[in-house]
Order: structure tokens, then C-alpha cells, then sequence
């Protein structure tokens, strides 16, 4: 199952602040019904690559219907197909190599 890095920035907002759009992208996420962890600097989530591309567009969408001029998306798709990857299970394969 893919896992994927996104980052949604808004332009051209007249504010410094972005976190009413950071509300907005993560309603949509709680909508999408995809497991999700927030970042201060992105959030990453984990689905079917369909969902996740579907998912990054109404992201993106958003920040226009909420008064943006231009929108900055970024996506990072790790998708790996030899075995199982979950957000989890990579966290916790690095915590074990630490000790």
C-alpha cells in the first residue's frame, strides 16, 4: 500500500497564516477515510494509490474555493510492491534498527 508525503501551500492568501487552510485539507482527509498522520510541515497518509491522487486534488482544490490565487502542491509517493508498507511499520523498522 502506498504511503505518500503531502504539502498543500496556499499563495496569495494576504496573510502570513495558512492554518485555516491546514483545517480545511484535513477535513478532507478525516472525509477520505485514510489513515493520516499531521506534521508541522506536511502530513502523510497511506491508501490505494487511486485514493491518494484523488485525495491531493481536492486538497489542492480547496485552497482555491477558499479564496487562494495560486496553490503550491507536493507529493512524495513511496509505493512499494515486494512487501506489505504501512506508515507504521516503516516507523517502527527504523525505531528497532535504533534500539
Amino acid at each position: 500500500m502506498p504511503v505518500c508525503e503531502v504539502s498543500v501551500v496556499p499563495v496569495g492568501t494576504g496573510s502570513p497564516s495558512v492554518s485555516e487552510y491546514v483545517v480545511e485539507a484535513q477535513r478532507i482527509i478525516k472525509q477520505s477515510g485514510l489513515k493520516s498522520h499531521l506534521s508541522p510541515m506536511c502530513t502523510c497518509v497511506e491508501g490505494e494509490l487511486p485514493q491518494i491522487l484523488q485525495l491531493v486534488s481536492d486538497m489542492h482544490e480547496a485552497c482555491f474555493r477558499k479564496g487562494a490565487k495560486r496553490v503550491l502542491t507536493s507529493l512524495k509517493i513511496d509505493d512499494r510492491r515486494d512487501k506489505p508498507l504501512t506508515m507504521g511499520g516503516k516507523i517502527s523498522s527504523v525505531e528497532k534498527k535504533l534500539g
